[in-house]
């Protein structure tokens, strides 16, 4: 029966980077490390804007927000991939799979979607400084800040259903170290040609809107910017939106490359270097954009360790 072809597949062997034992253990001390330190780093952005009240504005909110949302990220995929790297079997549940790609995905929308708000709140900030307080209320602030959690979370809830549908009757090795929908749609035991195209179009539309929203929002920034007359206004907005256009283009610059389109023509392992700088590297450079280049962020993550360490003395 058909019920009982797609259940024949109880779990997939995720592959991620074969290669001799010893470079899996130097794979696992590199990439522990690296986990360790967006963790921390990410963490560290969150504590201050919890703690700072001179930091209780929607721009820090939403990047308290926004970097807890990289702390979920991360973890959906570094922990089993490090699991991978000591392990013979490399296996992961059929439910555990479908449930790794909903998240990983669901929290990789909302960071897309976490970057058009922050985008408005900027462009509001700069373009509208009279009318901001009056338009970015509490109420909005924390309504955009549901909204950035739940878009993600509410719609790759069609696809991961359609895909876990699809029939799965072997081969179960996965070319990835996540369990990405492209691999799993290859698997599948018949082509359903309207599963991909749902897939392709939903990413199509995530991808193309909220990168059309943040380029319009900061085309009129940099417009109300090049119209300010005092240079001390314009380097501080400049200074303002250059680390976020910095997490832009990395996030953004990687993810174009790869699911755009389902079917694209890269190699397999290019997609996984790709798909690891997604996933790991840019997590990990956040942090550090945004602490160096914005002065309020560094003296409160200044005054956090400063407390810390005087409590410890006592």
């Amino acid at each position: 029966s058909s019920r009982e072809t797609t259940n024949s597949v109880s779990h997939f062997i995720l592959m991620g980077f074969p290669s001799s034992p010893k470079m899996q253990l130097l794979c696992f001390g590199f990439f522990s490390v690296a986990y360790t330190l967006t963790v921390m780093g990410n963490a560290a952005i969150v504590c201050a804007v919890h703690w700072d009240r001179r930091l209780h504005t929607p721009m820090y909110i939403l990047l308290g927000n926004f970097s807890l949302l990289e702390i979920c990220y991360v973890t959906t995929t570094v922990p089993k991939m490090l699991a991978n790297f000591l392990s013979t079997s490399k296996s992961i549940s059929f439910v555990s799979c479908f449930a790794q790609f909903y998240f990983y995905f669901s929290f990789g929308y909302d960071e897309g979607f976490y970057l058009c708000i922050m985008a408005f709140d900027r462009c509001l900030a700069i373009c509208r400084p009279l009318h901001y307080p009056c338009i970015m209320t509490r109420q909005l602030c924390t309504g955009l800040v549901i909204f950035g959690w739940s878009c993600g979370l509410i719609i790759l809830l069609t696809p991961v259903v359609l895909i876990s549908q699809l029939p799965y009757c072997g081969p179960n090795v996965i070319n990835h170290f996540v369990c990405d929908p492209v691999p799993l749609m290859m698997l599948s035991c018949s082509e359903d040609i309207t599963t991909q195209l749902i897939y392709s179009t939903f990413n199509h539309i995530f991808m193309i809107g909220t990168f059309l929203f943040i380029l319009c929002s900061y085309a009129l920034v940099i417009l109300a910017v090049v119209r300010m007359t005092s240079e001390a206004g314009k380097q501080k907005a400049f200074s303002t939106c250059a680390s976020h256009l910095a997490v832009v283009t990395l996030f953004y610059g990687s993810i174009f490359m790869m699911y755009v389109s389902p079917k694209s023509g890269h190699p397999v392992k290019m997609q996984k270097i790709i798909a690891l700088f997604y996933s790991v590297i840019t997590p990990l450079c956040n942090p550090l954009i945004y602490s160096l280049r914005n002065k309020e962020m560094k003296d409160a993550l200044v005054k956090i360790f400063r407390t810390r360490k005087g409590v410890h003395k006592r």
